[in-house]
């Protein structure tokens, strides 16, 4: 497949306006092609070379998504139109990189491409559920309702990912900051306790010899160590996005964990259910929307459950029979798909579904968040209280070694 290049046009379209834009394509005659399908012209076509830095890739997050979104509908609700309302957007923008995306999509809009056409030049901001549902959207002519549906989608699952963050970022911190500590006692402290006990004149206690060993072993081969850590968590990391395999072994295994497994699980069935009411209200086939549903569960083994459920509704099995056969799916949202199913209004029940799971993770992370903490600190006093009383006990039983 060649790679597209990004190509800056002028030409005349059917009213004998001169209009430009931009567009990426593979060629310079797939531009001219596509302009004459588009009933344009061609006056010249350049091709532009791209920035050293891509600031729209590396500094665009999903939040900012979600702002800009949120944004657009509210503007088209209030019949601002739409190359209006993305120049706006584009001008109260405080970040370059969006401003940039924004003009760059005002130019396309503007050129006459539809803009789900016009998203897909920036796939890393724009996922396939996004442009389906804005294509979906031009198709009805009601794109200031779905970008409000965008919008609400777009911040439920900013603050669903923001919840499991958060429960994660405390333990992971504690353990870095119990790992720094503990290896800052080894290397630099215990080394002078073990100076100060060289002519002590009698054995020390085994504690005490058994942290000096430790202390000795970590100076000598720290640096192997620290290097085989690095080597492996790059193998991990790059296993996980080569190989299909480790990664839905890794997602099975997550779901398996106490507490945390169950957060994962319920937040892969708030993405799907919120998917699936989200592409039904906008009037895609369930077929497709199923395979939209299965990129947001955001775990392989959700993912492949539901890809299997949409093979089996292609060979004629009602949707609720499908998720019953993975046997992933609880019960509860397997009999609320067949009633929607029944009643013709799967995305309503697909939207209780999916606020009911969340206010599961809401609450299983505030219980998990209170439950860690403890533990950590636990974990932290051992640690550290240990080192200290392993080197103190020497000095405990001075007395003795006076006598």
């Amino acid at each position: 497949m060649d790679k597209k290049q990004r190509y800056h046009w002028q030409g005349i379209n059917k009213n004998g306006q001169t209009v430009s834009g931009f567009v990426h394509e593979s060629s310079l005659l797939a531009v001219k092609y596509q302009l004459q399908r588009q009933g344009i012209q061609p006056i010249r076509v350049q091709r532009k070379r791209a920035p050293l830095f891509n600031k729209v890739n590396q500094t665009i997050r999903a939040a900012d998504i979600a702002l800009m979104t949120r944004q657009l509908a509210t503007m088209l609700q209030a019949g601002i139109p739409l190359l209006q309302s993305l120049q706006l957007i584009a001008r109260s923008a405080t970040k370059t990189s969006l401003a940039h995306l924004l003009s760059e999509l005002a130019t396309e809009v503007e050129s006459g491409q539809p803009l789900s056409l016009a998203l897909k030049q920036f796939p890393a901001q724009f996922s396939d559920l996004y442009r389906d549902l804005v294509q979906a959207g031009e198709q009805m002519g009601a794109l200031a309702q779905v970008f409000a549906q965008l919008a609400v989608y777009a911040e439920k699952a900013e603050r669903l990912k923001a919840k499991i963050k958060k429960a994660l970022f405390y333990p992971a911190l504690v353990l870095v900051v119990a790992a720094g500590v503990t290896a800052i006692l080894l290397l630099w402290v215990i080394p002078q306790f073990e100076e100060m006990y060289a002519n002590f004149g009698a054995p020390l206690p085994w504690f005490t010899q058994a942290v000096i060993g430790l202390s000795r072993g970590l100076q000598a081969y720290g640096g192997y160590l620290l290097l085989a850590i690095l080597v492996l968590g790059y193998g991990v990391i790059k296993a996980r996005r080569s190989s299909h395999q480790w990664r839905q072994r890794q997602d099975r295994l997550l779901l398996k964990l106490p507490v945390l497994g169950g957060i994962l699980q319920k937040a892969a069935l708030t993405g799907f259910a919120r998917t699936l009411a989200a592409t039904f209200a906008a009037g895609i086939p369930l077929i497709e929307g199923l395979v939209l549903s299965a990129g947001a569960c955001g775990n392989r083994v959700y993912r492949q459950a539901v890809l299997q459920a949409r093979n089996d509704v292609i060979a004629g099995l009602p949707l609720h029979q499908a998720l019953t056969a993975s046997q992933l799916f609880p019960d509860l949202l397997v009999q609320l798909a067949m009633i929607g199913e029944e009643t013709g209004v799967i995305d309503d029940m697909m939207h209780k579904v999916a606020s009911i799971y969340e206010a599961e993770v809401d609450t299983s992370v505030d219980a998990l968040a209170s439950l860690i903490e403890p533990v950590m600190m636990l974990v932290l006093g051992i640690l550290v209280g240990g080192l200290v009383i392993a080197m103190y006990l020497p000095i405990f039983s001075l007395g003795s070694v006076i006598h």
